[in-house]
C-alpha cells in the first residue's frame, strides 16, 4: 500500500496507520545523535592518528648515525695530480714545416745518439746547394785564372779581390745551406728507448711539433702540480701515497725529490717531481692522484670529518644529544684528528645533522638493522 504524506497535516499516514507527531521528532533526534557521535569518533580518531604520526616522526626524536672515536694514524695530507715520465727523456722536434719521406719504425726500440729517427723532403735544398757548388767550381777556377794572369802582369788587383770576394760569398751560402740541411734530418738527442712515435710518412711537420720520444726507461718519477696555498707544507723527502685507475686498490709510494723554486703565476701551483722505486708497476704516461703526507701523528684520537661541525660535536646522552666543543689536531679528507673535549668511550653523531639542536631528542640508527 503506497504511503501518503500530508505537510500541512498533524499526522502521517503510512499504510493505513496513524503515527503521532510527537514520536516521529524522537526517531529524528535520535538519529541526529547518532550521527553526531559518529563524526565525534571520526574527528577523534583523526587527532589520535595525527598525535601518533607526530610521535612517530618527532616525539621519539629525529634519527641519527652514530661512531665511537678510535686511535689510529692521523696524516695531514697535500692533494696533487700529475703524470708518470722518465727521469732522463727527451721530446724530438722538428725545427721547419716540410714534408716527412722517411721515418724510423722502431718505437719500443733501443736506440744510439745520432740514429737518423726522420727525414724530411729536402729536394729543393739541394738542388740550390749544388747551384752554390757548380758556382763555387766556376769561381775557384776564375780566381785560378786570374791568379795566374796576374803574376804575369796582365790582370789588376782589383780584378783578383773581386773574384776572391765573390767566391768567399758562395762558400758561406753553401756552410749556409749545408745548415739548413742538418735541419732535415733529425737524429736521436741521447741513447734510450724509443717511448713513442707521432708523425707518419707523407704528412707535413709543422715546427716544433714533437715526433719522437727517446728516454732511459728506469728510473721513473711523477711530475705534478701542488696549489700554491698547499706548497709551504710539502718538502723534500716526504712520503707520496699514488693512485690511479689502473692500478685501483694497490698501495703505491714515492718520495719527493724535488720542487721547483718558481710556481706558475698563471695556474697558481708549483711543481714537484716525485721519485718511483725500480720495482713501481707505473708506467710512463699514466696520470696518477698524488697524497703528500705532509705530517704523520700515531695515536691519535679519530672521528670523521663529517662529524665536526666549526668545532663542535655532539655527543650521545641517553636519548639526546649534547654540542660540545672540541679541539681538532690534524685535518684529513676523511677523519680528523681530536686534542681535547671527547673521551676515547663516548659516542658522537656522524654525520651530524646540520638541524641538529642541543638537547634534543634522538633515535640511534642501528648499522644493518631495523631503526629502534
Amino acid at each position: 500500500m503506497l504511503a501518503k504524506i500530508w505537510r500541512k497535516g498533524r499526522t502521517i499516514a503510512a499504510s493505513g496507520v496513524n503515527v503521532p507527531k510527537s514520536s516521529m521528532a524522537g526517531t529524528l533526534r535520535g538519529r541526529e545523535t547518532l550521527r553526531r557521535a559518529r563524526r565525534a569518533a571520526i574527528v577523534a580518531a583523526i587527532v589520535a592518528a595525527a598525535a601518533l604520526l607526530w610521535w612517530w616522526r618527532v616525539g621519539r626524536g629525529q634519527e641519527i648515525a652514530v661512531v665511537a672515536p678510535t686511535r689510529g694514524t692521523a696524516a695531514e695530507i697535500v692533494y696533487a695530480t700529475g703524470s708518470v715520465e722518465p727521469v732522463r727523456w727527451a721530446k724530438v722536434a722538428s725545427l721547419i714545416r716540410d714534408r716527412i719521406v722517411d721515418l724510423c719504425l722502431c718505437e719500443g726500440k733501443t736506440v744510439t745518439k745520432g740514429d737518423v729517427l726522420v727525414r724530411l723532403d729536402d729536394k729543393e735544398l739541394r738542388a740550390q746547394l749544388q747551384e752554390l757548388k757548380a758556382r763555387e767550381e766556376f769561381a775557384k777556377r776564375e780566381l785560378s785564372r786570374v791568379t795566374e794572369l796576374l803574376g804575369r802582369g796582365v790582370a789588376t788587383t782589383q780584378a783578383f779581390e773581386r773574384i776572391s770576394s765573390d767566391l768567399r760569398q758562395i762558400q758561406a751560402l753553401i756552410s749556409v745551406q749545408m745548415e739548413k740541411l742538418d735541419d732535415y734530418t733529425i737524429v736521436a738527442p741521447m741513447d734510450g728507448l724509443v717511448l713513442r712515435r707521432d708523425g707518419e710518412i707523407g704528412e707535413i711537420a709543422e715546427p716544433g711539433q714533437i715526433l719522437f720520444r727517446v728516454g732511459v726507461p728506469k728510473p721513473l718519477q711523477v711530475v705534478a702540480e701542488v696549489n700554491e696555498e698547499d706548497i709551504p707544507r710539502v718538502a723534500v723527502g716526504q712520503t707520496v701515497l699514488l693512485r690511479t685507475d689502473a692500478f685501483a686498490g694497490r698501495r703505491l709510494e714515492g718520495k719527493v725529490h724535488e720542487i721547483t723554486p718558481m710556481g706558475d703565476p698563471v695556474a697558481r701551483t708549483y711543481r714537484i717531481r716525485i721519485a718511483l722505486p725500480d720495482d713501481t708497476p707505473l708506467r710512463f704516461g699514466m696520470s696518477v692522484e698524488a697524497n703528500v703526507v705532509a705530517s704523520e701523528k700515531v695515536g691519535a684520537l679519530l672521528i670523521p670529518a663529517d662529524a665536526v661541525q666549526a668545532s663542535h660535536v655532539f655527543v650521545i646522552d641517553g636519548d639526546r644529544v649534547r654540542r660540545r666543543r672540541v679541539e681538532i689536531g690534524i685535518r684529513g679528507a676523511r677523519s680528523v684528528e681530536v686534542l681535547s673535549g671527547l673521551g676515547d668511550n663516548e659516542m658522537v653523531a656522524s654525520p651530524a645533522p646540520p638541524d641538529l639542536a642541543d638537547g634534543a631528542r634522538v633515535r640511534i640508527k642501528q648499522a644493518g638493522s631495523a631503526t629502534q
